[in-house]
């Protein structure tokens, strides 16, 4: 598998690398790069309300630059505690992004590419079907903007440890350039820690060979759901080309190289994946790995007509793993009322795609213009 960048058409300013907005803002004084900089990210304020840079210099860079991602519309469930929330990309694809609350830590669930091309058969991604790769800019704003949501909604800023996962729609590892530059932005400039950093993929070993070299240690989860290649073809074809030995070779490395735990994620699903002979062989391939194991009761979806297994087998399942000395967490779900749990993200279905990329195509026609007629940023006083 090649890897992929960005299909995103025009930049936004939160593509732009530090060095880049430097050269837009070039006859600005010195300090308004960082102004801007450190408003966007480390006090994770929209462009319009960093008020110590003036307001013509905003207006002209929105002009230019205008945000990657418009809020559609959000979901909450669980008394609050979960908020969904559906973005349209400029030129009309959605996506989505999960905010989960906790008593000391707020975890953001994000999108990688808008649908996903990998075809794992319960998952309600993979069902919608590909349609193109996220920039960085598309990825940041995720963040930004449900961290600022979140904070409107609340009436203050977020507290407490932030925690990032991507795994929202799409297979990170089949974007991988556009995916770390996203982490390196949310690590350096954002301040969010390498172990607050997960990186969720079905198995790209390419990608997870190039994530072992990179600078940062960040966690690193696998959608494994099967420990035999048959079984595992079914569930996440991806298997056919990089089978479980080789994949466990890499895991395997990259837990040599980053002196991480990796976690594995196991979908249980009633009589397909949950028996004892299931979690034996989970057991043989997690245990040399020294790995977590995630047990998540399958989320229903349109597409696939299997059922979670019973409460009373997961706990079977974790306790056989418990006795071949696998350490295993059985994952309350959260969401699934407003279909945010994990495999349940289809970015508010074709139809409401559809819908916005009609009622967005006057208005984005008319940002172009404006864009291609702006020439630069005029100077302004200190």
């Amino acid at each position: 598998m090649t890897d992929s960048t960005a299909d995103a058409a025009d930049p936004s300013l939160s593509d732009l690398s530090r060095a880049s907005l430097g050269e837009l803002l070039d006859g600005e004084p010195a300090y308004r790069l960082d102004q801007v900089w450190d408003g966007l990210y480390r006090q994770r304020r929209p462009l319009a309300e960093i008020t110590n840079v003036p307001k013509s210099l905003r207006g002209a860079i929105a002009e230019l630059l205008p945000p990657a991602l418009t809020l559609v519309h959000t979901q909450s469930a669980d008394h609050g505690a979960t908020t969904k929330h559906l973005w349209s990309l400029r030129d009309g694809h959605l996506v989505e992004s999960v905010l989960m609350g906790y008593r000391n830590r707020t975890t953001l669930c994000i999108s990688s590419q808008a649908g996903c091309a990998m075809a794992c058969s319960f998952c309600a991604t993979g069902q919608v079907g590909f349609d193109r790769n996220l920039s960085v800019g598309e990825i940041v704003e995720q963040v930004l903007g449900t961290l600022q949501q979140a904070a409107e909604r609340n009436g203050a800023a977020v507290s407490g440890a932030v925690n990032v996962v991507f795994m929202g729609m799409g297979e990170p590892l089949a974007n991988y350039d556009p995916v770390w530059a996203a982490v390196e932005r949310l690590h350096d400039d954002i301040g969010i820690g390498a172990r607050h950093l997960t990186v969720s993929t079905v198995g790209v070993i390419p990608g997870i060979v190039r994530l072992a070299a990179a600078p940062l240690p960040v966690n690193l989860a696998v959608s494994l759901h099967a420990a035999n290649d048959r079984l595992r073809n079914r569930l996440a074809p991806l298997n056919r080309t990089y089978p479980l030995r080789d994949l466990a070779r890499a895991l395997a490395e990259y837990r040599r190289a980053k002196r991480r735990r990796i976690s594995l994620e196991w979908a249980m699903i009633d009589d397909v994946n949950d028996s004892e002979h299931d979690a034996a062989e989970l057991a043989a391939y997690a245990h040399p790995l020294a790995a977590h194991v995630n047990l998540i009761p399958l989320n229903s979806t349109p597409g696939y007509g299997h059922r979670p297994s019973p409460p009373e087998r997961i706990a079977d399942f974790a306790a056989e793993l418990s006795a071949r000395g696998v350490h295993a967490t059985v994952r309350q779900n959260r969401g699934m009322s407003i279909d945010a749990a994990c495999g349940q993200l289809r970015a508010g279905q074709r139809v409401a795609m559809r819908r916005t990329a009609r009622t967005g195509r006057a208005d984005r026609a008319g940002k172009a213009g404006r864009g291609a007629r702006a020439r630069g940023i005029a100077p302004t006083a200190g």
